[in-house]
Protein backbone atom coordinates (compact mmCIF):
# COMPACT_ATOMS: atom_id res chain seq x y z
CA UNK A 1 0.00 0.00 0.00
CA UNK A 2 2.99 2.74 0.94
CA UNK A 3 4.68 1.31 -2.44
CA UNK A 4 1.45 2.49 -4.26
CA UNK A 5 1.69 5.59 -2.44
CA UNK A 6 4.72 6.66 -3.13
CA UNK A 7 4.28 5.92 -7.31
CA UNK A 8 1.50 7.84 -7.25
CA UNK A 9 3.08 10.82 -5.50
CA UNK A 10 5.72 10.82 -7.91
CA UNK A 11 3.64 10.23 -10.32
CA UNK A 12 1.69 13.72 -9.34
CA UNK A 13 1.33 16.36 -11.97
CA UNK A 14 3.21 18.94 -9.49
CA UNK A 15 6.56 17.08 -10.13
CA UNK A 16 6.33 19.42 -13.64
CA UNK A 17 6.37 22.79 -11.51
CA UNK A 18 10.18 21.46 -9.72
CA UNK A 19 11.50 22.99 -12.76
CA UNK A 20 9.96 25.96 -12.74
CA UNK A 21 10.43 26.01 -8.78
CA UNK A 22 14.68 25.85 -9.34
CA UNK A 23 14.64 28.55 -12.11
CA UNK A 24 12.76 30.66 -9.74
CA UNK A 25 15.02 30.11 -6.89
CA UNK A 26 18.33 30.35 -8.75
CA UNK A 27 17.57 33.16 -11.59
CA UNK A 28 14.73 35.34 -8.89
CA UNK A 29 14.48 34.30 -5.60
CA UNK A 30 17.89 34.50 -4.38
CA UNK A 31 18.76 37.82 -6.60
CA UNK A 32 15.68 39.76 -5.18
CA UNK A 33 16.64 38.55 -1.38
CA UNK A 34 20.08 39.96 -1.67
CA UNK A 35 18.72 43.23 -3.29
CA UNK A 36 16.43 43.89 -0.85
CA UNK A 37 19.43 42.82 1.55
CA UNK A 38 21.68 45.53 -0.02
CA UNK A 39 19.14 48.37 0.03
CA UNK A 40 19.06 47.77 4.00
CA UNK A 41 22.72 47.75 5.26
CA UNK A 42 25.38 50.02 4.83
CA UNK A 43 29.00 49.95 3.54
CA UNK A 44 30.36 47.68 6.25
CA UNK A 45 27.09 45.62 6.48
CA UNK A 46 25.29 46.88 9.19
CA UNK A 47 21.30 47.13 8.89
CA UNK A 48 20.37 51.14 8.13
CA UNK A 49 17.90 53.13 6.79
CA UNK A 50 20.85 54.86 5.71
CA UNK A 51 20.05 54.20 1.93
CA UNK A 52 16.50 55.52 1.46
CA UNK A 53 17.42 58.48 3.81
CA UNK A 54 20.00 59.41 1.59
CA UNK A 55 18.28 58.86 -1.62
CA UNK A 56 15.27 61.05 -0.37
CA UNK A 57 17.49 63.83 0.55
CA UNK A 58 18.33 64.23 -2.65
CA UNK A 59 16.01 66.94 -5.20
CA UNK A 60 16.24 64.63 -8.02
CA UNK A 61 15.45 61.11 -6.13
CA UNK A 62 12.29 63.47 -5.14
CA UNK A 63 11.64 65.00 -8.66
CA UNK A 64 12.06 61.27 -9.75
CA UNK A 65 9.21 59.51 -7.32
CA UNK A 66 6.84 62.31 -8.52
CA UNK A 67 7.25 62.01 -12.18
CA UNK A 68 6.82 58.27 -11.60
CA UNK A 69 3.31 59.01 -9.89
CA UNK A 70 2.15 61.39 -12.36
CA UNK A 71 3.22 59.84 -15.13
CA UNK A 72 1.32 56.11 -14.13
CA UNK A 73 -1.63 57.70 -13.03
CA UNK A 74 -1.76 59.99 -16.38
CA UNK A 75 -1.18 57.49 -18.74
CA UNK A 76 -2.95 54.75 -17.26
CA UNK A 77 -6.12 57.14 -17.00
CA UNK A 78 -5.61 58.32 -20.69
CA UNK A 79 -4.77 54.92 -22.13
CA UNK A 80 -7.36 53.28 -20.72
CA UNK A 81 -10.38 55.95 -22.18
CA UNK A 82 -8.97 55.85 -25.31
CA UNK A 83 -8.17 52.45 -25.93
CA UNK A 84 -12.33 50.92 -24.42
CA UNK A 85 -13.36 54.12 -26.68
CA UNK A 86 -11.42 52.89 -29.94
CA UNK A 87 -12.08 49.16 -28.75
CA UNK A 88 -16.10 49.87 -28.16
CA UNK A 89 -15.64 51.37 -32.10
CA UNK A 90 -13.73 48.14 -33.63
CA UNK A 91 -16.32 46.38 -32.06
CA UNK A 92 -19.08 47.20 -34.22
CA UNK A 93 -17.36 45.70 -37.38
CA UNK A 94 -18.39 48.27 -39.78
CA UNK A 95 -16.94 48.11 -43.30
CA UNK A 96 -12.82 48.77 -43.32
CA UNK A 97 -12.71 47.98 -39.51
CA UNK A 98 -10.57 45.40 -40.27
CA UNK A 99 -8.10 47.83 -42.07
CA UNK A 100 -8.49 50.37 -39.46
CA UNK A 101 -7.38 47.81 -36.33
CA UNK A 102 -4.23 46.99 -38.54
CA UNK A 103 -3.47 50.75 -38.65
CA UNK A 104 -3.89 50.81 -34.76
CA UNK A 105 -1.80 48.09 -34.10
CA UNK A 106 1.29 49.42 -36.10
CA UNK A 107 2.87 51.17 -33.33
CA UNK A 108 3.53 47.63 -31.03
CA UNK A 109 5.98 46.88 -34.13
CA UNK A 110 7.92 49.62 -32.62
CA UNK A 111 10.39 48.83 -30.17
CA UNK A 112 10.96 51.37 -27.25
CA UNK A 113 14.69 52.56 -28.85
CA UNK A 114 12.96 53.11 -32.28
CA UNK A 115 9.74 54.65 -30.79
CA UNK A 116 12.74 57.59 -29.05
CA UNK A 117 14.05 58.27 -32.28
CA UNK A 118 11.67 57.83 -34.12
CA UNK A 119 9.48 60.85 -32.37
CA UNK A 120 12.80 62.80 -31.18
CA UNK A 121 13.38 63.87 -34.91
CA UNK A 122 9.81 65.38 -35.03
CA UNK A 123 10.42 67.25 -31.37
CA UNK A 124 13.01 69.62 -32.82
CA UNK A 125 12.10 73.01 -34.06
CA UNK A 126 12.36 71.82 -37.40
CA UNK A 127 11.45 68.26 -36.92
CA UNK A 128 8.30 66.96 -39.16
CA UNK A 129 5.65 67.57 -35.94
CA UNK A 130 6.22 71.46 -36.48
CA UNK A 131 6.22 70.92 -40.30
CA UNK A 132 3.44 68.86 -40.31
CA UNK A 133 1.36 71.55 -37.95
CA UNK A 134 2.59 74.23 -40.04
CA UNK A 135 1.36 72.55 -42.98
CA UNK A 136 -2.41 72.48 -41.68
CA UNK A 137 -2.01 76.42 -40.60
CA UNK A 138 -1.77 75.06 -37.18
CA UNK A 139 1.63 76.73 -36.71
CA UNK A 140 3.53 79.94 -37.47
CA UNK A 141 6.42 78.51 -39.36
CA UNK A 142 8.61 81.59 -38.16
CA UNK A 143 8.07 80.52 -34.48
CA UNK A 144 7.95 77.11 -34.33
CA UNK A 145 7.34 75.25 -30.70
CA UNK A 146 10.85 74.19 -29.21
CA UNK A 147 9.40 70.78 -28.14
CA UNK A 148 12.76 69.71 -26.70
CA UNK A 149 13.19 72.82 -24.62
CA UNK A 150 10.00 71.71 -22.68
CA UNK A 151 10.76 70.74 -18.50
CA UNK A 152 9.17 69.51 -15.41
CA UNK A 153 5.01 68.62 -15.65
CA UNK A 154 5.32 69.75 -19.45
CA UNK A 155 8.01 66.86 -20.24
CA UNK A 156 6.04 64.35 -18.27
CA UNK A 157 2.86 65.25 -20.03
CA UNK A 158 4.59 65.02 -23.38
CA UNK A 159 6.03 61.55 -22.32
CA UNK A 160 2.57 60.46 -21.73
CA UNK A 161 1.85 61.15 -24.84
CA UNK A 162 4.30 59.61 -27.19
CA UNK A 163 3.88 56.37 -24.44
CA UNK A 164 -0.05 56.20 -25.20
CA UNK A 165 0.76 56.29 -29.16
CA UNK A 166 2.88 53.60 -28.60
CA UNK A 167 0.99 51.18 -25.49
CA UNK A 168 -2.32 52.49 -27.15
CA UNK A 169 -2.94 49.23 -29.50
CA UNK A 170 -2.10 47.02 -26.76
CA UNK A 171 -4.42 48.14 -24.45
CA UNK A 172 -7.28 48.34 -26.76
CA UNK A 173 -6.43 44.63 -28.22
CA UNK A 174 -7.08 43.14 -24.55
CA UNK A 175 -10.42 45.27 -24.19
CA UNK A 176 -11.45 44.52 -27.73
CA UNK A 177 -10.69 40.46 -27.00
CA UNK A 178 -12.93 40.74 -23.99
CA UNK A 179 -15.42 42.80 -25.82
CA UNK A 180 -15.76 40.40 -28.66
CA UNK A 181 -16.38 37.55 -25.74
CA UNK A 182 -19.32 39.67 -24.47
CA UNK A 183 -22.69 38.46 -24.64
CA UNK A 184 -24.56 41.07 -26.46
CA UNK A 185 -27.79 39.55 -25.69
CA UNK A 186 -27.27 41.05 -21.52
CA UNK A 187 -26.64 44.80 -23.45
CA UNK A 188 -30.09 44.09 -25.48
CA UNK A 189 -31.60 43.71 -22.18
CA UNK A 190 -30.63 46.84 -21.10
CA UNK A 191 -32.00 48.62 -23.60
CA UNK A 192 -35.75 46.84 -23.25
CA UNK A 193 -35.80 47.59 -19.76
CA UNK A 194 -35.35 51.49 -20.59
CA UNK A 195 -31.45 52.16 -20.05
CA UNK A 196 -29.63 54.06 -22.52
CA UNK A 197 -26.25 53.81 -24.13
CA UNK A 198 -24.58 55.49 -20.69
CA UNK A 199 -26.41 53.53 -18.14
CA UNK A 200 -26.24 50.06 -20.29
CA UNK A 201 -22.13 50.72 -20.06
CA UNK A 202 -22.06 51.56 -16.94
CA UNK A 203 -23.99 49.28 -15.21
CA UNK A 204 -23.60 46.05 -17.46
CA UNK A 205 -20.88 46.18 -19.80
CA UNK A 206 -18.20 47.81 -17.25
CA UNK A 207 -18.96 45.35 -14.91
CA UNK A 208 -19.42 41.69 -16.88
CA UNK A 209 -15.78 43.16 -18.23
CA UNK A 210 -14.11 44.24 -14.92
CA UNK A 211 -11.68 40.51 -14.87
CA UNK A 212 -10.76 42.25 -18.59
CA UNK A 213 -10.31 45.98 -17.28
CA UNK A 214 -8.55 45.13 -14.51
CA UNK A 215 -6.03 42.91 -16.19
CA UNK A 216 -5.29 45.05 -19.28
CA UNK A 217 -4.79 48.17 -16.13
CA UNK A 218 -2.48 46.09 -14.05
CA UNK A 219 -0.55 45.28 -16.84
CA UNK A 220 -0.28 48.93 -17.53
CA UNK A 221 0.38 50.08 -14.23
CA UNK A 222 3.30 48.21 -13.95
CA UNK A 223 4.79 49.02 -17.21
CA UNK A 224 4.33 52.91 -17.01
CA UNK A 225 5.88 52.85 -13.24
CA UNK A 226 9.12 51.25 -15.23
CA UNK A 227 9.12 54.40 -17.89
CA UNK A 228 13.17 55.34 -18.27
CA UNK A 229 14.31 54.62 -22.11
CA UNK A 230 11.64 57.03 -24.04
CA UNK A 231 12.22 59.53 -21.03
CA UNK A 232 16.56 58.79 -21.69
CA UNK A 233 16.51 58.87 -25.60
CA UNK A 234 14.06 61.54 -26.35
CA UNK A 235 15.38 64.14 -23.45
CA UNK A 236 18.98 62.57 -21.94
CA UNK A 237 19.59 61.52 -18.44
CA UNK A 238 18.60 63.97 -15.64
CA UNK A 239 16.50 66.10 -17.52
CA UNK A 240 13.34 64.94 -16.89
CA UNK A 241 14.00 62.15 -13.85
CA UNK A 242 12.14 58.77 -13.62
CA UNK A 243 12.84 55.82 -10.31
CA UNK A 244 13.67 53.14 -13.44
CA UNK A 245 15.96 56.15 -14.99
CA UNK A 246 17.62 57.02 -11.57
CA UNK A 247 18.64 52.89 -11.68
CA UNK A 248 20.08 53.50 -15.42
CA UNK A 249 21.58 56.35 -14.34
CA UNK A 250 23.68 55.13 -11.47
CA UNK A 251 24.34 51.16 -13.61
CA UNK A 252 25.41 52.78 -16.66
CA UNK A 253 26.26 56.36 -16.72
CA UNK A 254 28.21 56.75 -12.47
CA UNK A 255 28.97 53.02 -12.65
CA UNK A 256 31.89 53.62 -9.96
CA UNK A 257 30.06 56.47 -8.11
CA UNK A 258 30.61 56.14 -4.19
CA UNK A 259 27.20 54.87 -3.63
CA UNK A 260 25.98 54.30 -6.94
CA UNK A 261 25.89 50.12 -6.18
CA UNK A 262 23.88 50.96 -3.42
CA UNK A 263 21.09 53.30 -4.77
CA UNK A 264 20.54 51.32 -7.72
CA UNK A 265 19.64 48.84 -5.14
CA UNK A 266 17.95 51.11 -3.27
CA UNK A 267 15.63 52.39 -5.75
CA UNK A 268 14.74 48.92 -7.43
CA UNK A 269 12.92 48.05 -4.20
CA UNK A 270 11.37 51.03 -3.88
CA UNK A 271 9.96 50.55 -7.81
CA UNK A 272 9.03 47.04 -6.70
CA UNK A 273 7.03 48.42 -3.37
CA UNK A 274 5.48 50.88 -5.71
CA UNK A 275 4.21 48.19 -7.89
CA UNK A 276 2.92 46.22 -5.52
CA UNK A 277 1.02 48.97 -3.45
CA UNK A 278 -0.28 50.35 -6.87
CA UNK A 279 -1.73 46.99 -7.58
CA UNK A 280 -2.94 46.16 -4.34
CA UNK A 281 -4.70 49.48 -4.05
CA UNK A 282 -6.40 49.20 -7.44
CA UNK A 283 -7.27 45.74 -7.13
CA UNK A 284 -8.92 46.54 -3.63
CA UNK A 285 -10.81 49.73 -4.95
CA UNK A 286 -12.43 47.73 -8.07
CA UNK A 287 -13.60 44.93 -5.55
CA UNK A 288 -15.17 47.05 -3.25
CA UNK A 289 -17.09 49.13 -6.13
CA UNK A 290 -18.28 45.64 -7.17
CA UNK A 291 -19.39 44.52 -4.12
CA UNK A 292 -21.23 48.12 -3.57
CA UNK A 293 -22.69 47.40 -7.01
CA UNK A 294 -23.86 44.29 -6.20
CA UNK A 295 -25.81 45.27 -3.01
CA UNK A 296 -27.38 47.91 -4.79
Amino acid sequence: MNRMRRAGFFKSPIWFLVPVIIYYAAFWIRPTISVIIESFTDKSGVFSFANYVRLFSQKSMRTAFLNTILFTLGSAILQFILAFALALWLNKKFRFSNLVLFITLIPMAFPPAAVGILWKTGLYRFGWINSFLCSLGLMNPANPVDWMSFRNLYAVILLIIIDTWTVLPSVMIILLAGLQNFNKEFEEAGWVFGANKFQTLKDIVFPIMKPTIITAMILRMIAAVQVWLIAVMIFGYNVVPFLVERIAYNVDVITFAKYARKDAYTISVIVAAIVLISVSIYLRVSGEKQKGGEIA
